[in-house]
């Protein structure tokens, strides 16, 4: 039986790659001139540019789905479990495959706005494989099946084997009961307090190596792979997005360092980022650019100090920097040169600060800041800037010459767009265990609510949908670690966890009914904080984008 879903499944997204081909040509042949992609007509149809990303990342994530169902089998580790997930999801993504995709909430992409034929669609939903799937896949009993599986999982979290190894099982574990026993109990109020997360909860995690995780050895370093930094930024992620995310900022500024730095560099700052003796912040957007780096104003000259040392005087506004007041170094995105138009005057400024208290948020000379009050996503806090003759030594110009900035930005993203991707896998399985858990007490008409239904056939598609987000991300953070290029699978990556996010934090809210809008119920928290994934790291808009001019170049 399961050697006979398997080759169902196979020759399901066989169809489905076929269909998108299809599209790609579709899509090719309206918005290419001469060969090449054109800017006016991409521009104008953005919707069916977009629809086409998504389309991707569905046949994408099939495979992966696929794939990891595979190795399961070949581990004899394959469950009932595993295959209702994949029978699930299969039936439910070659559906809206055919019928029509959400890029969003009120966004459908249907094949025909792909200038896919009917006929071509029918071949594909008539192909015996894929008719099968759908028609035996998602089906009421089949979510009942694997609801009743996974009914007592809230406390131990076993939602499907994730076909890691050992070691990132180890890890997993490790950092499962770090969250439960030092985040979950603190998270809400401090999130209702709107407050930092505590210094030792930093000082814990730096012991525990979150913040040097990926940086080699010979640096300070634990010189583990993307894939371990997914498994940890996920479970940090789980207990509170906060601290999931305090991780990323000293990612960002190593891959920074490491990529684009000198060796005096790497060996300065490396080792003060993995022990967390210094914390970093990414200071790049700025209040009239957000996505548009190309436009960014804020200025850098060098000259001399009043010591006779090279300096770099900045002068500008950022805003939406996260964790500011307490960082103790920023990345800055600057402009050294304005005869360079776009991103070429750009350069990354490696730029020390006075850490914050209290009573002075900025005690920096040449530097100001105010809180920007948000929704979510608080234990960090968020921050507007503005920078008026604040002094960066010459030095510290990242990798000592003007005009790589954007460049050495660039290099970044497909790991900070792998790893937002693991936070909202955290967040998603978050809502997930927050909507279980109230669904097998809240006690309605005599039995508990699970038992309708409308409320676990919601619980089953959330574990089917959060698995496959997942092997789509852990996919990705492979390919990083084998050192190939997958802006392309981290971009997949990132822009259906975040929906996964929102999509599970929505359902959770839903199960608990009235009480899910009250703030006193984490799960009120975990919806607002599940709304940023499809914002930040670039939203999702800009990542389909991105995503569509690769597939169709």
């Amino acid at each position: 039986m399961t050697t006979e879903l398997l080759t169902q499944c196979q020759a399901a997204v066989a169809a489905a790659t076929q269909l998108l081909e299809t599209a790609r040509s579709g899509l090719r042949d309206h918005l290419c001139q001469d060969g090449k992609l054109d800017r006016e007509r991409i521009a104008a149809h953005q919707y069916e540019a977009h629809g086409f990303s998504w389309l991707a990342t569905y046949v994408e994530t099939l495979r992966q789905t696929l794939h990891w169902a595979e190795n399961l089998n070949t581990e004899g580790k394959l469950t009932d479990l595993e295959v209702l997930i994949v029978k699930i999801g299969f039936g439910e993504y070659l559906s809206q495959i055919a019928g029509g995709i959400a890029m969003s909430q009120g966004e459908i992409i249907r094949p025909a706005d792909m200038w896919v034929t009917n006929d071509v669609l029918q071949n594909f939903v008539q192909a015996p494989d894929v008719a099968h799937l759908i028609e035996n896949g998602n089906t009421p009993e089949n979510r009942l099946a694997l609801a009743r599986l996974i009914e007592h999982s809230v406390d131990t979290g076993a939602f499907g084997q994730t076909g890691l190894d050992e070691m990132d099982d180890m890890i997993r574990d490790q950092f499962r009961r770090f969250a439960n026993e030092q985040v979950i109990p603190h998270a809400h109020e401090w999130h209702l307090n709107d407050e930092l997360i505590p210094l030792t909860v930093i000082e814990y995690m730096g012991e525990m190596g979150v913040f040097g995780l990926t940086i080699p050895e010979e640096y300070g370093g634990m010189g583990m792979g993307k894939t371990s930094m997914c498994v940890v930024s996920e479970e940090l992620s789980r207990g509170y997005i906060g601290v999931g995310s305090l991780g990323t900022r000293s990612e960002i500024a190593a891959e920074l360092i490491m990529g684009g730095g000198t060796e005096d560099q790497k060996q300065y700052w490396l080792p003060k980022l993995a022990t967390a003796e210094i914390l970093p912040t990414a200071v790049f957007t700025e209040p009239n650019n957000g996505s548009d780096l190309g436009g960014l104003r804020a200025r850098a000259t060098l000259g001399k100090n009043a010591a006779g040392e090279d300096i770099y005087t900045v002068t500008g506004n950022k805003t939406w920097i996260t964790h500011a007041a307490r960082a103790d170094l920023m990345t800055l995105l600057v402009r050294t040169d304005p005869n360079q138009p776009g991103y070429q005057g750009l350069s990354m400024l490696l730029a020390e600060k006075q850490r914050g208290n209290d009573d002075d948020a900025f005690p920096t000379p040449g530097m100001t800041g105010g809180e920007i009050e948000v929704l979510g996503y608080r234990g960090m806090k968020e921050y507007e800037l503005g920078f008026d003759g604040f002094e960066v030594p010459a030095d510290n110009l990242l990798g000592k010459e003007e005009g790589h900035g954007f460049k050495q930005l660039m290099a970044t993203f497909e790991s900070a767009r792998i790893q937002t991707a693991a936070r909202a896998l955290g967040v998603a399985q978050s809502a997930l265990e927050l909507g279980l858990r109230y669904a097998t007490e809240r006690i309605q008409f005599n039995q508990p609510i699970f038992n309708f239904p409308r409320v676990h056939s919601k619980i089953a598609w959330a574990v089917t949908e959060l698995m496959m987000a997942r092997q789509l991300t852990y996919f990705s953070a492979r390919q990083k670690d084998e050192d190939k290029r997958c802006d392309l699978e981290a971009g997949m990556a990132k822009l259906l966890a975040a929906r996964v996010a929102w999509a599970n934090a929505d359902t959770a809210l839903q199960i608990h009914g009235g009480n899910g809008y009250a703030l006193e119920y984490p799960i009120s928290r975990v919806l607002c904080d599940a709304r940023i994934l499809n914002v930040f790291e670039g939203a999702g808009e800009i990542q389909a984008d991105v995503i569509a001019r690769r597939l169709l170049a």
